[in-house]
């Protein structure tokens, strides 16, 4: 079987460090198995996302001599295919429609009776319609409110069955993706999500082998679950360590950590970047 990798940031904000490795991962993943490389831009949010980032992106990548065939998959350009995903899950009896904005359901996670709140993540509570009265969620949709598109895990899970998806780092794990409640896939102004998308996407490529971060490692149980019910193949997962900061902060766009495009234009050069991350 022949390794495909990807790497597939977001244009929201310039690549730092930890992009950087990232992406040097999986091109080596590629390279020292005869295997391919590609490339995937992630803009489903159109808000935060914009050109010039996406421009900077491909000019990071190239001033670290990464190479990938084009075309290069672009998220925006194939709703389509989201949207065939979603309506298959539809079709099995699996999503729902609700209204409540992630504040409303806040409040209503952090009810002294709810024991919800202690188990799974409280931004994918389970069947959140309860905090809602049927005709409330109906009202405000035909008011054309707001609302999310969830995944009734419970009935999910119970079709998909027992499940397996295999790690090179941590062997073989069992899926277990009810922990995370009813998980979002598409929104009324964003008709997909990551979990739904990098699924689709990573089938559609061919992906082989999914490289990324320590801190995706538990939202695999998710993706394994969606390739069940979608029908699709299941890669296997390397989930490589997280770069910090010399205090040992995850680097991040939001923290505004340093960025490749400000170590580019410095005059570093890439060599002794790539020498820094443990790849010379």
């Amino acid at each position: 079987m022949e390794i495909v990798t990807r790497f597939a940031p977001s244009p929201t904000g310039n690549l730092h460090l930890g992009h950087a490795y990232s992406a040097l991962i999986a091109e080596r993943e590629a390279r020292l198995n005869n295997g391919k490389f590609l490339l995937r831009i992630e803009d489903i949010d159109i808000e935060r996302c914009n050109s010039a980032f996406e421009k900077s992106i491909l000019e990071d990548l190239s001033w670290l001599k990464l190479k990938w065939p084009e075309p290069i998959r672009k998220q925006s350009n194939h709703m389509a295919d989201y949207t065939k995903g979603l309506e298959k899950l539809d079709n099995l009896g699996l999503l729902y429609r609700c209204t409540l904005s992630r504040k409303e359901l806040a409040e209503a996670m952090s009810a002294p009776h709810e024991k919800d709140a202690a188990k799974i993540d409280q931004s994918s509570p389970r069947n959140t319609l309860r905090y809602i009265s049927t005709r409330e969620n109906e009202r405000r949709l035909e008011k054309g409110a707001p609302y999310a598109i969830r995944l009734r895990m419970e009935a999910a899970a119970s079709l998909g069955g027992k499940l397996k998806w295999f790690d090179t780092k941590h062997g073989e794990q069992s899926a277990e993706p009810e922990i995370f409640g009813d998980i979002v896939l598409a929104r009324k102004d964003i008709a997909t999500s990551y979990h739904l998308s990098v699924t689709i996407d990573d089938a559609v490529q061919g992906v082989t082998r999914v490289t990324r971060g320590d801190d995706l490692f538990q939202v695999t149980h998710i993706h394994r679950l969606l390739q069940r019910l979608l029908e699709l193949p299941t890669p296997d997962y390397h989930h490589h360590k997280i770069i910090t900061d010399e205090n040992g902060v995850r680097l991040a766009k939001r923290n505004k950590s340093a960025s490749l495009k400000d170590l580019r234009e410095s005059g570093q050069k890439p060599e002794d970047l790539i020498r820094r991350l443990g790849f010379i």
